[in-house]
């Protein structure tokens, strides 16, 4: 048996050297092998099948091992990468969470592809238990294996003392970010599946069948075992971040994070969803989930605990010079004009380049990604350049795919030019909203507060205009322009213009519902290459998160008031948008239905909602927001819609069409577990609602 033992260990070691040296997705497959192997293995020693020791003649006898693969600084900071590589690849259109929700639609999405755009392929109902899609429990379906991913983290823990040339205060700090993602990976799978079962430690593989069979711990043990986690990580990360080392969890990022966690602790769909997961038992009868009430002091503790965490993630992140992003570079030379002549063009800068300014000062945490992957969302978002541009010659159209595409959905929810929702602005004409309009002329004094952000005498809807910032900041509208290539292109977006069909250079490239997402593009990226593109980190988390998670947990704690609106006004006064106590009181813009929605827990708590929806729109939180909140049968079982763009005219552009039925049950609050690791481990007790 002890033979055995060894043989296994020298495959598994051999296969995961073999691959694992990389800081990509290969190395999942290394670690997946050495787990299958070590439980495979396991399951015959305990069925008495010792017939493999036959195999011992032919290993040879200097197998590389573990210890070797820790026997100095690089090889260790090698698996350092590979534990690092476990976060969810949510900066690539196939792999991202982010396409969850009702923000996004693809070209894949419009030929009804079965492969690729995970995300909205499980909002339209595809989510089963025979292949999960996004299975972040076992790698399937464009996910990251995250229990692979941990039971790295604990092998790094077994073997980094071993390493002799790394110096102390080093290990120390490598230790406290390999705890920190540890954490970090069971805490996304608790968000996706609920109660999890916690791998504290790697099992050997001479493990009892009844130590391989793990089951799952009730929800409150999983948040408690990722916040001590946290706990004991933060004392010994870095205060600063070293240029070289961006992407890698810095104190402030930790506490950032914590506050989070703590933040879906503390929401329904965790804090005593009754309603919902009252019938889901453990093996010994009792709820996986706690079913303290509202209001009681176990409920009331939670929203605490996430009140104070926030409160000391923004005090020590602004003592380390984080703060919101704004715009304080000189335009590009093709905006000049339209910039001297327009004082708001500089606020659409600081809205157009918060995420593609690499490390701006509002990046607490991103991932990072390597310079020459291709499939990004900036990829993906990118408006193919007009053959107008290039003299003739047609562009290459690698690395900018010109079909990531916004929803209606996603373009209704920005606000007004008065920071209130479309349906609430009583000045806002929503009966005609897709009429026909004309923007004015050059020459026009009208057009001077659009120069720069809408084109002079251009025939596009009347809901394109007198809309917030954000709005023409983020998306790629008809009429508007799109910065990218160096260039300051002016879009139309029906067929045969800049940005819509075109069946002769590609009959599946193009903004299916007709609206564009600028906010992942870069005006310096080009196609063709990756060296042709700028790269940033797609956020993790950044500051206005935080200040719009401490204006929900204070909301939700006390009620609404000053403490609550401050931090919602740091947002909307950044997007150029009036404070909520002002513009929610006024009866000559809000609808009388709404007026003072702002004075009502609930109500804020909308507001809060839709702040957050239009702040981080395209960028995966939306879903989340809606899910904890325990709101995904209302808000994500309606059709999708867009505008008719494969149509040559405006006139036939603008109406309006399904774009994809939608499908969301009470089960989709909890992933399912896959058939193969049911019918495996007759310990695991199935997901809520896909029994």
């Amino acid at each position: 048996m002890k033979e055995l033992n060894n043989i296994i260990k020298k495959i598994a070691v051999q296969t995961l050297h073999a691959t694992s040296l990389q800081s990509n997705g290969n190395a999942v497959t290394a670690a997946g092998v050495f787990n299958r192997i070590v439980r495979a293995a396991a399951c015959l020693l305990f069925a008495g099948c010792l017939s493999a020791c036959s195999f011992l003649d032919i290993v040879p006898d200097n197998t590389i091992t573990l210890e070797d693969y820790f026997s100095n600084k690089q090889e260790a900071y090698n698996a350092l990468s590979n534990v690092y590589a476990g976060l969810p690849n949510d900066h690539l259109i196939h792999n991202t969470t982010w396409l969850l929700g009702d923000d996004w639609l693809g070209q894949r999405d419009a030929t009804r592809a079965s492969s690729g755009l995970a995300g909205t392929r499980i909002m339209a109902g595809e989510q089963n238990s025979s292949g999960p899609l996004l299975g972040f429990w076992d790698g399937s379906n464009y996910a990251t294996h995250m229990y692979q991913r941990i039971r790295m983290a604990n092998t790094f823990f077994e073997y980094i003392h071993l390493v002799k040339d790394l110096p102390e205060n080093e290990r120390t700090q490598w230790i406290a970010q390999v705890k920190f993602l540890k954490a970090y990976f069971h805490f996304i799978l608790i968000r996706h599946y609920g109660p999890i079962p916690i791998v504290d430690v790697n099992l050997p593989p001479n493990s009892q069948a009844e130590e391989l069979f793990i089951s799952r711990n009730k929800v409150d043990e999983c948040f408690d075992y990722v916040i001590r986690l946290i706990n004991e990580a933060i004392p010994d990360l870095d205060d600063d971040i070293m240029d070289d080392e961006l992407g890698m969890v810095s104190k402030a990022a930790a506490k950032a994070i914590k506050a989070r966690i703590l933040l879906f602790r503390a929401s329904p769909l965790f804090n005593g969803p009754s309603d919902l997961f009252g019938g889901f038992l453990d093996h010994d009868k009792q709820p996986f989930f706690p079913m303290d009430a509202e209001g009681s002091p176990a409920w009331t503790q939670k929203w605490k605990d996430a009140e104070e965490a926030v409160n000391e993630a923004i005090t020590y992140c602004l003592d380390e010079g984080f703060d919101l992003y704004e715009y304080e570079e000189q335009p590009y030379k093709f905006d000049t004009e339209d910039w001297n002549a327009n004082p708001d063009l500089k606020r659409y800068y600081t809205l157009r380049m918060l995420i593609a300014d690499p490390w701006n000062k509002e990046c607490i945490w991103g991932r990072t990604h390597k310079v020459d992957q291709g499939g990004t969302l900036q990829d993906a978002s990118n408006l193919r350049l007009p053959a107008t541009y290039t003299n003739g010659v047609s562009e290459d159209t690698g690395n900018s795919w010109n079909w990531g595409s916004a929803t209606y959905q996603a373009m209704s929810r920005y606000y007004t030019k008065n920071g209130l929702p479309i349906d609430v602005d009583k000045t806002f004409d929503r009966n005609n909203m897709s009429r026909m309009v004309s923007t004015p002329a050059a020459t026009d004094p009208e057009y001077d507060r659009w120069r720069g952000i809408m084109q002079p005498s251009f025939l596009t809807v009347k809901m394109y205009l007198d809309r917030e910032p954000r709005f023409y900041a983020n998306l790629g509208i008809s009429g508007g322009y799109w910065r990218a290539h160096q260039y300051c292109i002016p879009t139309q977006m029906y067929g045969g213009t800049a940005g819509g069909y075109n069946p002769s250079n590609s009959q599946t490239d193009f903004y299916w519902t007709g609206i564009g997402v600028k906010k992942f593009v870069h005006p310096e990226s080009k196609s063709g290459n990756w060296v042709r593109q700028i790269h940033f980190p797609y956020p993790i988390i950044r500051m206005a998160d935080l200040y719009l998670m401490k204006a929900e947990i204070v909301n939700e704690l006390y009620g609404p008031g000053e403490d609550v609106w401050r931090e919602v006004n740091k947002i909307r006064s950044r997007a150029g948008i009036p404070d909520v106590e002002t513009v929610w009181a006024d009866a000559d813009l809000v609808n009388s239905l709404y007026l003072n929605r702002h004075l009502d827990k609930v109500g804020m708590r909308e507001i809060i909602m839709r702040e957050r929806a239009i702040e981080f729109a395209f960028e995966g939180s939306r879903y989340w927001d809606v899910v904890r909140y325990k709101r995904g049968p209302v808000e994500f079982n309606e059709p999708v819609t867009g505008w008719s763009a494969t149509t040559y005219s405006a006139a036939n552009f603008f109406r309006l069409e399904i774009k994809q039925r939608r499908r969301f049950l009470n089960r989709n609050y909890l992933w399912p577990i896959s058939i193969n690791e049911m019918n495996t481990n007759s310990n695991m007790i199935q997901s809520y609602g896909w029994e």
